[in-house]
C-alpha cells in the first residue's frame, strides 16, 4: 500500500496499534498504549487519527467514538462501507458494497439533499458471541 510508505512515525505506530487491538480504541486508549513511544499529548493521538483517516487506513465508528484499522484495501470514495458492531465481544465486521453505496447515494441525492458524510453502523452480536450463548 503506496499511502502506508508516506506515513509518519507517530501514524505509523498509532495504525499498528488498530491492526493488532482486534477491538476499536478511543484516542485515549491509543495514547495510554503510545506513551512509551513518546507520546504527551491527546493531539499527538488526534493528529495521526485525522490523517489515517483521510488515508483510508482507519475508520471512525461513530457510535462508539473509536477507531479500527481498514479491513482490507479498497477505494473508500466510490464504495459504501458500513460496520458491524459485536456488543458482547467489540468484533467489528467491515462491509463494502459498491452497488450499495450507490443505491444509497442516489436515493438521498433524489430528495434534492446534499450529503457530506455517511456512517452505517450495525448494533448487535456476532455469530461466534450467539454461539457461545446458546
Amino acid at each position: 500500500m503506496s499511502a502506508r510508505s508516506s506515513l509518519t512515525r507517530n501514524q505509523l505506530w498509532v495504525l499498528e496499534k488498530l491492526e493488532v487491538a482486534g477491538a476499536p480504541l478511543s484516542a485515549y486508549t491509543l495514547l495510554d498504549q503510545l506513551r512509551e513511544k513518546g507520546f504527551r499529548a491527546p493531539l499527538q493521538v488526534y493528529r495521526a487519527l485525522d490523517a489515517l483517516v483521510k488515508e483510508g487506513l482507519v475508520h471512525r465508528l461513530e457510535s462508539l467514538n473509536a477507531f479500527v484499522a481498514c479491513a482490507e484495501p479498497h477505494d473508500h470514495s466510490h464504495s459504501m462501507t458500513a460496520f458491524a458492531i459485536c456488543d458482547t465481544c467489540g468484533q467489528v465486521a467491515e462491509l463494502c458494497d459498491h452497488d450499495v453505496g450507490h443505491r444509497l447515494e442516489d436515493w438521498v441525492q433524489s430528495t434534492g439533499f446534499a450529503p457530506k458524510h455517511a456512517v452505517i453502523e450495525f448494533r448487535g452480536i456476532c455469530e461466534s458471541c450467539r454461539r457461545k450463548a446458546a
